[in-house]
């Protein structure tokens, strides 16, 4: 485990990622309670909602105050992750608006608290170089925004995997005595349509792959003007175009041959998995296992 001295500056960030992982931790379980009640199940209130507005700003808070610091840009395999959920959680939030997915909020929950104590756990940061560059702190943006919604679309795939198996062995679902699959049982029959789920799910894989899209161009733009050539062959460049190959193979297949189901889960984290090992894993293996910057 990686160990380092916290600092004045590392305070703000600690404080805040612990008060969001116990806002999302709380969350979890008042849903919880509530879907493994004997009652009838209720749809997640205003209430809960803005419960939930509040742990995303926290969370966004303590972002905020590890990423951008005294003019400066750090970043590490922890901040990258927990800037994902963070903004796959803003994408639920906003998509919660418009179609019930509580099934995707408890997901969502336990992985929001989960990477905001990764950061705690894991405060080694690293300076980006030419952080002052107005491009590079762009393209950076438009990388995390994809990769948050990469994140949320690998989770709804998961979520939309569990209903359709529910659905295709009905019989094993009701004969089911162990009371943690009962209660993930109900969870999963107050959800959306599986039709419902798939158009957001794509929804999101769409916007996601015009993301990565611009990341990449960005990025290859910005490589052109620093060290003249037009992409870096490096783990990080190759990971993210098969993550890119893999999103526009699915939604090239959606819409010439109608792929869906399990072709569409496949492809969905297969690409998430690229993603993840662009920066994230390799980071981790660098920083956490060969203790290196």
């Amino acid at each position: 485990m990686a160990v380092s001295i916290y600092t004045g500056h590392m305070s703000a960030p600690i404080v805040f990622h612990s008060l969001a992982a116990v806002a999302y931790a709380l969350l979890a379980v008042v849903l919880w309670r509530l879907f493994s009640s004997n009652q009838p199940p209720v749809q997640v209130g205003y209430f809960a909602r803005g419960s939930l507005l509040v742990a995303i700003a926290l969370h966004g808070y303590a972002l905020h105050q590890s990423i951008l610091f005294d003019q400066r840009l750090q970043l590490s395999w922890a901040l990258a992750l927990s800037t994902a959920v963070w903004l796959g959680m803003l994408v639920f939030w906003l998509e919660s608006l418009i179609i019930r997915i509580d099934g995707l909020q408890l997901l969502l929950l336990p992985a929001g608290a989960g990477v905001c104590l990764l950061v705690i756990l894991f405060p080694k940061e690293q300076l980006v170089a030419h952080a002052t560059d107005p491009a590079l702190r762009i393209h950076l943006l438009i990388a995390l925004s994809a990769y948050g919604l990469v994140t949320i679309a690998a989770l709804q795939a998961l979520l939309m995997s569990a209903i359709d198996r529910r659905l295709h062995f009905p019989k094993a679902a009701a004969h089911e005595a162990n009371r943690l699959k009962v209660v993930l049982g109900r969870i999963l029959d107050v959800q959306p349509p599986l039709l419902a789920q798939e158009q957001v799910l794509f929804r999101v894989i769409w916007v996601g792959f015009a993301l990565l899209t611009l990341a990449v161009v960005s990025g290859s733009l910005i490589s052109m003007a620093t060290s003249g050539k037009w992409l870096r062959f490096d783990h990080k460049t190759v990971f993210t175009l098969l993550s890119w190959f893999a999103f526009g193979i699915l939604l090239v297949g959606r819409y010439t041959r109608g792929w869906r189901g399990r072709i569409a889960l496949r492809y969905t984290l297969v690409g998430f998995a690229f993603i993840v090992l662009s920066y994230t894993g390799s980071r981790f293996v660098v920083e956490v296992i060969l203790q290196r910057n």
